[in-house]
């Protein structure tokens, strides 16, 4: 990888030695960021915006969103994963509520997602949030891998930030094995570091 593509805090990171190749930038991944934080703005003027990220994967991404958001919004975390190893996926989510907020009926909820790929995560999150009572519930994701996606999910996301092809993708929050999540950029993980 040409090192003139890495930040130059990272240039010499043992980490960069894993990265097959570079799939969105710094700069790529603020445009994206500054565009979904416009229209998110729009669209939920005069709402009363809940911004729930799911950890850990997002934290990264919803940090700077919010930043791009003009109008009035709270933020909050819940953490939600199908995988019950580091590659391992089970069929219905466990779902940890950690919400500040016990009432969530008067929100308008952005769940705020690093990556849809199977869509079960999202889809079992979506509807533990409006069971609970959730004015209503929109999904903005920065990645979407659609090739991934479980036919028995109905979950469509409203916001995307990129799609991409069905590569194993870190950097910018997304992890592997708890790894990779401080990359500045998002990058193809080389097959050799998550194959056993």
């Amino acid at each position: 990888m040409p090192k003139q593509t890495v930040t130059a805090r990272f240039a010499n990171s043992a980490l960069i030695g894993d990265i097959k190749e570079i799939f969105f930038n710094e700069i790529q991944l603020d445009e994206i960021v500054a565009r979904l934080g416009r229209q998110i703005s729009k669209d939920f003027e005069g709402k009363n915006l809940l911004m729930v990220s799911v950890l850990k994967g997002s934290v990264v991404f919803m940090a700077d969103l919010m930043r791009h958001i003009t109008i009035p919004c709270r933020i909050d975390f819940i953490s939600s994963s199908i995988y019950k190893n580091k590659t391992m996926a089970q069929p219905r989510p466990d779902i940890r509520d950690i919400l500040q907020f016990d009432d969530i009926s008067m929100f308008d909820i952005l769940v705020v997602e690093d990556i849809l790929d199977t869509g079960r995560t999202l889809q079992g999150l979506s509807e533990y949030l409006l069971d609970k009572g959730a004015k209503s519930v929109t999904i903005c994701t920065l990645l979407d891998k659609p090739e991934r996606r479980d036919p028995s999910t109905t979950i469509k996301p409203t916001y995307i930030g990129a799609q991409v092809a069905n590569e194993f993708v870190v950097g910018y929050g997304l992890d592997f094995d708890e790894k990779y999540r401080n990359l500045p950029f998002i990058g193809i993980l080389k097959p050799e570091v998550y194959k056993d």
